[in-house]
């Protein structure tokens, strides 16, 4: 092969791989759960890219790709409660960055903006809220704790990040005052027990008395009704006769005969 052949060959060479470099370089891919910002000579631009494949200038214009999936990061935040005491908690941050503040993040923003944004902002809420409760109110009211922090955090970190969530993981106490909150609760338990026999007491008394008054009133009302009505004795005789033939004991005088089955006096008298 002569030199200018050769020559030739490698001038076509170079020439096919610029063109393939310069269309590799005017070509780009956001992946999926990410926006691509656009930095052309340093120059960042106010639109962001969707994920997929497009199109740039070669050489001079970069893509950066930035996350806006879902993230949970954990983190350790000491309190002091509202009765001086010191609490440990373990908190998980769900957080997410809005696809419309990808650009400002980027540009605001060096590294992890939690580390920036949403870590120290989230351990003020924290420390607000717990310094308004006592530590036996922090343990037991997680839920309550919780759900200020979360609000105070969203606040303070307004809409350029979304906390999806703040979730206390653990709450650490010191022995001795683990063990005062546990014979605290252990006494608060037996009084309530107390106050409710003493509750339940009352009411058996109150329901004796109701009782023994209706039972009272009763009798008042039968020995009325039968005062006016001394009739009601003789039906409740008849009421009660087993179908024998009763025989009268003793005259009227004094009051009323008794009444004897007569077959059984019959037997009597044959004895």
């Amino acid at each position: 092969m002569s030199p200018q052949s050769l020559s030739r060959l490698i001038g076509i060479a170079v020439l096919i791989l610029v063109i393939i470099v310069a269309a590799a370089s005017a070509t780009y891919v956001v992946q999926p759960g990410t926006r691509g910002v656009l930095v052309t000579l340093g120059k960042v631009s106010t639109d962001f890219k969707q994920e997929g494949f497009g199109f740039k200038t070669p050489f001079i214009t970069q893509i950066i790709d930035v996350s806006v999936k879902q993230r949970t990061v954990h983190m350790r935040s000491p309190v002091i409660s509202k009765d001086l005491q010191e609490v440990q908690t373990e908190l998980k941050v769900l957080y997410r960055i809005p696809e419309d503040s990808v650009v400002q993040i980027y540009q605001q923003f060096q590294g992890d903006p939690f580390t920036s944004l949403i870590q120290p902002r989230v351990d003020e809420a924290i420390k607000e809220v717990t310094k308004e409760h006592t530590a036996q109110e922090i343990v037991q009211e997680r839920a309550t704790v919780k759900d200020l922090t979360l609000s105070k955090a969203k606040e303070k970190i307004g809409n350029m990040l979304e906390v999806v969530d703040v979730v206390i993981e653990d709450i650490s106490l010191s022995s001795n005052l683990e063990a005062a909150i546990e014979r605290k609760m252990v006494q608060e338990q037996e009084a309530n027990k107390a106050l409710f026999e003493q509750q339940r007491a009352e009411i058996e008394a109150q329901t004796a008395v109701i009782k023994a008054r209706g039972e009272a009133e009763s009798i008042r009302i039968r020995g009325e009704a039968l005062t006016e009505n001394p009739e009601i004795i003789q039906m409740n005789i008849i009421e009660m006769w087993n179908g024998r033939t009763p025989k009268v004991i003793g005259g009227n005088v004094g009051g009323s005969g008794m009444l004897l089955p007569l077959g059984t006096t019959s037997a009597n008298e044959n004895q």
